[in-house]
């Protein structure tokens, strides 16, 4: 492992990880860093920062996902993944889940693309539309939807819906007001599964990961 990746805490999580591992979440940050000096992919400049608030922070999540999808090879939804986040970091470890990465900007997409061929990630696909679009093309067709600082809670449930199994989970990653923006949301159309707090190594901002599943009204 790097020693930027090593200082920055990424064994912390356990993972164990490969080389090859290590070697794709690397050459993310790089192509990350070099595309965002024209294309502007994301507010976070020097790499130490995009390591700390772009990787670890989307590594984080993995683990409490880890526990509510143990089905086989799940399909999982980043809604509005600007650079890749955190569908990207989640593929590179976690090889048999398949994830879509829904992204209305076409730069964006068009960095999405090429990641997804530098790196031979053939578990993701890249699609250029906004979610209302992917939603009314295939609804319900995911397990799982999750996003990173794309909207607000309210707003990023009534995306999601469409696009879930009857059974399906959103994962909302989430900072200081969480609370906040639960307050908001209807419970008598969503369940709180899951509001855990997430550790991040060397970074003293909160982070939390919610987790939510519509309620199914039964027909009249």
């Amino acid at each position: 492992m790097s020693s930027e990746l090593a200082t920055l805490g990424v064994a912390d999580f356990g993972f164990n990880l490969k080389p090859e591992e290590i070697a794709d979440l690397e050459l993310f940050l790089q192509e990350m860093w070099r595309w965002n000096q024209v294309h502007n992919l994301t507010a976070i400049a020097g790499e130490k920062n995009s390591v700390r608030l772009h990787l670890i922070d989307s590594i984080a999540v993995l683990p409490i996902m880890r526990q509510f999808l143990s089905m086989e090879s799940p399909k999982i939804a980043d809604l509005g993944s600007g650079g890749g986040l955190p569908a990207i970091p989640i593929a590179i470890l976690q090889p048999d889940w398949n994830l879509t990465l829904v992204e209305a900007v076409r730069k964006k997409t068009a960095f999405l693309q090429h990641v997804r061929g530098k790196l031979g990630l053939t578990n993701i696909q890249v699609l250029s539309e906004r979610v209302e679009v992917v939603a009314k093309k295939g609804p319900g067709r995911f397990d799982a939807v999750i996003s990173r600082a794309f909207t607000k809670l309210t707003h990023f449930l009534e995306l999601s819906l469409p696009l879930l199994k009857p059974e399906g989970l959103v994962f909302a990653m989430k900072a200081r007001r969480a609370d906040e923006e639960l307050q908001s949301v209807c419970m008598d159309e969503w369940r709180l599964v899951a509001d855990e707090p997430l550790h991040i190594p060397n970074l003293a901002v909160e982070r939390r990961l919610l987790v939510l599943s519509p309620v199914r009204k039964l027909p009249l």
